[in-house]
C-alpha cells in the first residue's frame, strides 16, 4: 500500500494510549487499533478530523505517501 499510517508514532510522541484516544475520538478501541496498525482500506474524514483534534496534529503527521517500486 502506498499510504502508510503513522498513528502509533504520533500517539507515542503525545504519550496517549489507545484507550484514551478512542474515548476522545468516540470510536471503539478495535476500530482505532485497525487504523493504528494500518489494517484499514479507508478512513472517514470525520474520524481523521477527530483524531487530529485529540492529538493536536495535522493529517500529514498521521498519513504518509510512499511510492511503490
Amino acid at each position: 500500500m502506498s499510504i502508510i499510517l503513522r498513528l502509533d508514532r504520533v500517539m507515542a510522541d503525545r504519550k496517549m494510549s489507545l484507550n484514551a484516544l478512542a474515548e476522545k475520538v468516540g470510536i471503539a478501541n478495535v476500530n482505532l487499533s485497525k487504523i493504528k496498525t494500518g489494517k484499514v482500506s479507508a478512513i472517514r474524514f470525520s474520524t481523521l478530523e477527530a483524531i487530529c483534534e485529540a492529538l493536536e496534529c495535522q493529517p500529514g503527521d498521521i498519513l504518509e505517501y510512499k511510492k511503490e517500486e
